[in-house]
């Protein structure tokens, strides 16, 4: 393996946090408290239909019904080992859409009534908060629907809401234009324009040059914030915000958007996340953190996890691993392995659950903000189209309903729902469900994962990638084997004071002259203590 020896530091602010997520919050304004967290991101309408209520067997899951599944989430009781752990959730979008996925919001201040109401939502604020569980929600601020009254009074040029849609009769031209259409007719023909939507004709983009639409979006933002008690946002398709000529995407305008968005954000709430989507390069990526939001999430990263994983080949890792410790900032970005924009990790991985824990255990043990797409944790599958990537979460074993739901659910169910779980995984030691629960409980444990140095070590093995992480009073080394053959009388590190402990598996760690020896096996990755005595 190539060498690459370096360190950075992640620094947090730490202050009351461990209380806080061991029992209901003591405070609300502890900032940086998503560094020690763990999200795990929901999209409402699969994760659980209620059993009580007005909504209840619908097919559609709802807000009363996360509630319902709180505790497999986090039960409160940090002694427990059934739950899974996490601390905070993103809600994929929940306002009022005529969408089945949302993101193309017809009333921004509304529960979409399929999910419930306004009171529905702040009882789900109540019981996790409760539980010390954070929540943030998915916030569309570059387009809304078609059908928003907003929109719908925008076709008439004398309208107030006119200048918050962008327009022309001449679109640009020129290098840098999108192969897809962007400029669509205005559906009336009411004034011979034609206006921008990015994502489709149902999804016109507002115009961020204007300071009324400007305005219109902070006072919603900030309503989910306030009156709706949220802890932050994820920002949805930042780059795209505002154009300029045939760039359409990072332009400065942009950034220089976001950051006053973002001071108003943490005026309003100082201890609010802001969490971006920024779908591009680490350089790019970072340009967002240092300008507009708390966190952006790590696309390449996720991509070389993949690609080490299924090409048995630590050159991508190390790759990504270097350009984010470029960037000065690892520790500012969030981490995942799949989201409900592509297809499910246990695809891209050839369908092996050993990969896929192998890939949850880079995921726990590097440095970030670590997020899981629900169904990550049991071995989900899907690919696109993205309702199929989007399937209703299995509960049992049950292949009518999963449940889910009493009723019949939204989308048909996958076909392997008998053999994948959470109930037959919930009584399986080796599951892979059991194994979220153990790298969850150690990133809780162990503080030098979530905000220790990161120090990337060179291996003699092609297939083996090893770093370690390090706060002031510990220090843990993570080994990973990337290949599908076992590694024998691996050396660890030179002798510490302590006996090293392997701290995820307990397997047995050796001692081969001054050198502790661990025997890797296939698609597998170690969490050793190697703390010396003088810390």
């Amino acid at each position: 393996m190539k060498s690459f020896i370096n360190s950075f530091t992640l620094t947090a602010c730490l202050t009351g946090l461990s209380s806080a997520w061991a029992s209901p919050f003591t405070s609300t304004e502890i900032t940086d408290w998503w560094r020690n967290a763990v999200f795990y991101e929901i999209f409402v309408r699969s994760f659980a239909d209620s059993t009580t209520g007005p909504l209840a067997g619908d097919g559609i899951g709802d807000l009363r019904g996360i509630i319902e599944r709180l505790d497999y989430l986090n039960d409160g009781d940090p002694a427990t080992t059934t739950d899974l752990g996490i601390t905070a959730i993103w809600l994929m979008p929940i306002a009022e859409s005529p969408s089945y996925h949302g993101y193309d919001v017809t009333n921004y201040k509304e529960v979409d009534p399929e999910y419930g109401t306004e009171a529905d939502f702040l009882a789900l604020m109540d019981a996790c908060h409760a539980r010390g569980i954070r929540v943030i929600v998915d916030t569309v601020i570059n387009h809304c629907s078609i059908e928003h009254p907003w929109f719908q009074k925008a076709v008439s040029v004398d309208s107030e809401t006119h200048d918050w849609f962008v327009w022309t009769d001449a679109p640009a031209r020129g290098p840098g234009e999108p192969q897809h259409t962007v400029w669509h007719p205005q559906f009336q023909q009411q004034n011979g324009m034609m206006y921008y939507g990015w994502f489709w004709h149902g999804m016109p983009d507002f115009n961020l040059r204007s300071p009324d639409a400007t305005a219109m979006i902070h006072d919603f933002s900030k309503f989910w914030l306030t009156d709706m008690h949220a802890d932050g946002l994820r920002l949805d398709a930042i780059k795209h915000l505002i154009e300029d000529g045939v760039t359409f995407e990072n332009t400065p305008e942009t950034l220089d958007w976001l950051a006053d968005y973002n001071t108003a954000m943490h005026r309003e709430k100082p201890s609010a996340f802001l969490v971006g989507e920024v779908w591009s390069d680490l350089d790019t990526i970072n340009r967002y953190i240092e300008r507009g939001v708390d966190s952006a999430f790590a696309f390449p990263l996720a991509s070389a996890i993949q690609s080490s994983i299924n090409g048995s080949d630590t050159s991508f890792l190390v790759t990504a691993l270097a350009d984010l410790d470029k960037t000065g900032r690892f520790d500012d970005f969030s981490t995942f392995i799949g989201n409900h924009d592509m297809d499910r990790i246990l695809d891209r991985l050839g369908g092996s659950m050993q990969r896929s824990a192998l890939a949850a255990t880079l995921l726990m043990t590097l440095p970030g903000t670590p997020f899981i797409y629900y169904g990550e944790e049991i071995g989900m599958t899907g690919t696109k189209p993205d309702p199929d990537i989007r399937t209703p979460m299995q509960w049992t074993s049950d292949a009518s309903h999963a449940g889910f739901t009493t009723g019949k659910p939204w989308r048909e169910l996958n076909n392997n729902t008998r053999t994948v779980n959470v109930e037959v995984q919930d009584e399986r030691d080796g599951s892979l469900l059991n194994h979220y629960r153990r790298l969850i409980r150690l990133r809780s444990k162990h503080k030098s994962l979530s905000i220790g140095s990161f120090t990337l070590l060179e291996t003699a093995h092609d297939a083996v990638l090893a770093y370690e992480r390090t706060t002031a009073t510990e220090s843990l080394m993570i080994v990973v084997n990337l290949s599908d053959q076992p590694i024998a009388d691996y050396r660890i590190h030179p002798a510490h004071g302590e006996p090293a402990r392997e701290l995820l598996h307990s397997s047995p760690v050796t001692t081969n002259s001054i050198y502790p020896v661990l025997e890797l096996a296939p698609y597998t990755g170690y969490v050793i203590d190697i703390t010396d005595n003088q810390h």
